[in-house]
């Protein structure tokens, strides 16, 4: 009080905060661009936050420490070529364009009510109620409920019971209830058929192919379909390819983790899920019973994961790093606009929230990672099941006009070129260290 900010004489600051807390200020403020030179000079590609200790402390003269942390550990790649990765075959037959064209006319179909018992593959309108030791459940009364018979996909018994039924017909069967308040017990059931129908198919002929397509006859259906088959095989083959190539790259290539690494990248996974369990309004213990797990199992299991986590990402920034690969702004707004659109969120928003969290350099190192999983992909011996020679070029190559288009419609909606600037993807961040001092 009594001083203009930014005017306080030293002497007063020092008499009325404590010198103390003026140099750990001080020491924070200094250590992480004397840190981030240190590594510099050093050439280390550091991993995590450092461990700092303050060696030295000599007001107004001379601060000295040490830091101790974690670098990228040394990588031995294999000739990418001699790696040979196969995946299934995306061999279309005249029986799989028939299976898709029958389930194109099932979704054409209608149903047509008929006068006679219930049979298997009949749709009924039914009622339901049930009670236990005479008591109706509450939980356990429907009216006007559509149900196929055979499906076997709401009560035991409910099948054997409505077969043979016509409308109007109610019969009971005794069952066990498989949820709410008296799942378990067993209740006895009354059914009441309120209509039997038939599903009723269109015929396959020229005038099912205008009414489901934009074509006029079935053999441009037939045709379309059966080129639509193979661009989806083709698709499941690239995605194969990918999979197994970052597969096969791993199982030949020795990596020692760092453990701290791995511990962060398992805290940020459990973080994750403990965040989803939020979100659902469950709790911890409800969770493992789902998932059928003890703490202790599921702590091994995360570290597994986390373990496999940390020695992809490492693998594969080494590969970026041997190919000189790189990422452009047009290429991180992509991933941008993507991300933001299945997390629901306006592009800018996101981009925005990046930013701010500082947190631009580690979207890139996604997209690196996804564009030397391309390369490693391009590059490796890819065949089929039967031994022949496929291109993962040529795979994705009915995609990539798509995504020249999505790229240019994110260059326009998202501009993160600025948060960007000077962030070289691919180069590990070291976190800035702090401590206290003396």
């Amino acid at each position: 009080p009594g001083f203009r900010p930014g005017r306080v004489p030293p002497r007063i600051i020092d008499q009325r905060v404590g010198r103390g807390p003026v140099l750990e200020q001080a020491v924070n403020d200094a250590l992480p661009e004397l840190y981030g030179k240190a590594v510099e000079e050093k050439e280390l590609y550091a991993l995590g936050r450092p461990e700092v200790e303050i060696t030295g402390l000599d007001d107004g003269k001379e601060l000295s420490f040490t830091a101790e942390v974690d670098i990228r550990p040394k990588i031995e790649l294999p000739e990418l070529n001699d790696i040979t990765v196969t995946v299934d075959k995306a061999t279309v037959t005249p029986e799989d364009v028939e299976e898709n064209l029958d389930q194109l006319r099932d979704r054409f179909a209608s149903l047509k009510g008929v006068q006679r018992p219930a049979e298997n593959g009949d749709f009924l309108s039914i009622d339901l109620s049930a009670t236990v030791d005479g008591e109706a459940v509450e939980d356990a009364q429907a009216s006007g409920l559509s149900y196929e018979v055979g499906r076997e996909s709401m009560l035991e018994g409910l099948d054997e019971a409505v077969t043979g039924m016509s409308a109007g017909e109610t019969k009971t069967f005794s069952t066990e209830l498989a949820g709410g308040d008296h799942a378990g017990e067993q209740a006895e059931v009354t059914v009441t058929v309120i209509s039997v129908k038939v599903k009723e198919v269109p015929d396959f002929d020229d005038d099912f192919a205008q009414l489901a397509s934009e074509f006029d006859t079935i053999g441009e259906l037939r045709a379309d379909t059966r080129q639509r088959l193979e661009a989806m095989r083709q698709q499941q083959q690239a995605g194969q390819a990918r999979e197994r190539a970052v597969e096969a790259l791993l199982e030949q290539v020795e990596v020692p983790l760092p453990d701290s690494v791995v511990a962060d990248e398992a805290h940020r996974m459990q973080h994750q899920i403990q965040d989803q369990i939020q979100a659902a309004g469950a709790d911890w213990d409800t969770y493992l019973q789902i998932v059928g797990k003890s703490q202790d199992e599921f702590t091994a299991d995360l570290d597994e994961q986390a373990r496999a986590s940390v020695k992809t990402s490492l693998v594969l920034d080494q590969l970026a790093r041997q190919e000189e690969l790189g990422v452009d702004d047009a290429e991180l707004s992509y991933f941008v606009t993507r991300q933001a659109e299945q997390m629901g969120v306006q592009p800018e928003v996101l981009a925005r929230q990046l930013a701010e969290a500082g947190q631009i350099g580690a979207a890139a190192a996604e997209v690196l990672r996804g564009k030397a999983v391309a390369r490693l992909t391009d590059q490796v011996n890819l065949q089929d099941e039967a031994g022949n020679q496929l291109s993962y070029a040529t795979l994705i190559g009915a995609d990539e006009a798509e995504a020249e288009a999505a790229e240019v419609v994110a260059e326009a909606e998202v501009d993160v070129a600025e948060a960007a600037a000077d962030t070289e993807a691919g180069t590990d961040e070291a976190t800035a260290p702090e401590a206290s001092a003396p």
